[in-house]
């Protein structure tokens, strides 16, 4: 685990994306154990109650599933499930707020298209 940063968020949140991040990356591959709200609280040094509302909304999205008295588990299609997600907000985020500011600025489709070739290739 990596420690948390301090962007005015809730750490909730945070916890969240961290797990939804490792996901993504394999740290925490589908059917494999999360680490216990227990665990977050003691690592980050924060209430046990915090560390449970970032898990518990991931429950609540289903990318993982509690095993009675065991613990957390990336539920099976989690990590799809996420790209998904994130792919929408990315366009949601990114893609429509470049489009709407170069509209702004005239710049053209194709010059827009071409910018962001160039930017890939670099």
């Amino acid at each position: 685990m990596t420690t948390l940063m301090d962007d005015g968020r809730p750490i909730f949140l945070q916890i969240a994306e961290r797990i939804e991040n490792d996901i993504l990356a394999g740290v925490l591959p589908e059917e494999s154990q999360v680490p216990s709200t227990n665990q977050f609280a003691s690592f980050y040094q924060i209430n046990p109650a915090t560390a449970a509302k970032g898990v518990n909304q991931l429950v609540d999205q289903g990318f993982l599933y509690k095993k009675r008295g065991i613990g957390m588990f990336v539920a099976s299609g989690a990590r799809d499930q996420l790209v998904s997600k994130r792919k929408e907000q990315f366009y949601e985020q990114y893609v429509v707020t470049m489009i709407k500011e170069a509209e702004k600025l005239g710049i053209t489709p194709g010059q827009l298209a071409e910018m962001i070739q160039k930017g890939a290739s670099q």
